[in-house]
């Protein structure tokens, strides 16, 4: 979650509605200023929430950072805002503090890591009880929810697409279908389970993937939306589909130009 084009979002969404106002209201018309709305938040919720989107872009929480060190941070965080000097000099503290941060960072990995395992373990197990699935010998799973017509893409295509991504527990982590709006990009410039599972559906077609971590985002995963070595599952319906553009040509030397 991007604080930032939060605000941004809601910047931008006040500005168009107050533009659209101007436009619908009449010159000749002199309408009464609207009465000033009592906030709906305190300033102290307010300033709750900022804090929780701090917390949340430090990854206390997926850190596992206990309420020792957490007070540690606000500390800090304290200090910087009152402007004080940094309690020690980074070019000292820097490399200690990087030890630090990738020894936690490699704790959470190897505790999802071994959670996200026995969920796909007991996940994959199940899922060879279903019928309709075809296990590939990469480790994709796949299942043909409804069947396409015409050519099939290839691994160099353009595809446009729409799609639902969701953890093997349900939880809903990206979807054009949700935004409304389809996407379209090279199908050999995504995770390797959608370019392999995407060229098992012709266009109309919709497909289910259900990919292992080995196939997406690795043991790392995109936290804090996908976990470290996460099984991903995938509705994706091929829309359309088209050659890639040849790239251009690089230019020749200047001593061979013109010849």
């Amino acid at each position: 979650m991007k604080l930032t084009s939060t605000f941004k979002a809601a910047l931008l969404a006040i500005g168009t509605v107050a533009s659209l106002s101007a436009q619908e209201t009449p010159k000749a018309v002199e309408t009464a200023p609207a009465a000033a709305e009592a906030p709906k938040f305190t300033e102290t919720q307010l300033l709750e929430t900022f804090g929780w989107f701090v917390g949340r872009r430090m990854g206390l929480s997926e850190l596992g950072f206990t309420a020792d060190q957490t007070a540690s941070i606000i500390k800090g965080i304290q200090s910087s805002a009152r402007g004080a000097e940094a309690p020690y000099k980074i070019e000292d503290i820097g490399p200690e503090l990087d030890k630090f941060m990738q020894a936690k960072q490699a704790e959470y990995t190897a505790k999802q890591r071994t959670k996200s395992d026995a969920a796909s373990a007991k996940f994959f197990a199940d899922l060879k009880d279903k019928k309709g699935v075809v296990a590939l010998p990469s480790g994709l799973n796949y299942e043909i929810l409804k069947e396409g017509s015409g050519d099939y893409p290839k691994a160099t295509d353009v595809v446009k697409v729409h799609y639902t991504g969701t953890l093997v527990d349900g939880t809903v982590f990206d979807s054009s279908v949700q935004r409304g709006e389809p996407v379209e990009f090279p199908l050999n410039g995504v995770i390797a389970g959608w370019t392999e599972g995407v060229q098992k559906i012709n266009k109309g077609g919709k497909i289910k993937l259900y990919v292992p971590y080995q196939l997406a985002y690795g043991e790392e995963g995109r936290p804090p939306t996908i976990p470290p070595a996460a099984t991903l599952v995938f509705e994706v319906e091929l829309l359309d589909f088209k050659a890639a553009e040849p790239a251009p040509a690089p230019d020749a030397p200047a001593s061979v130009q013109g010849m």
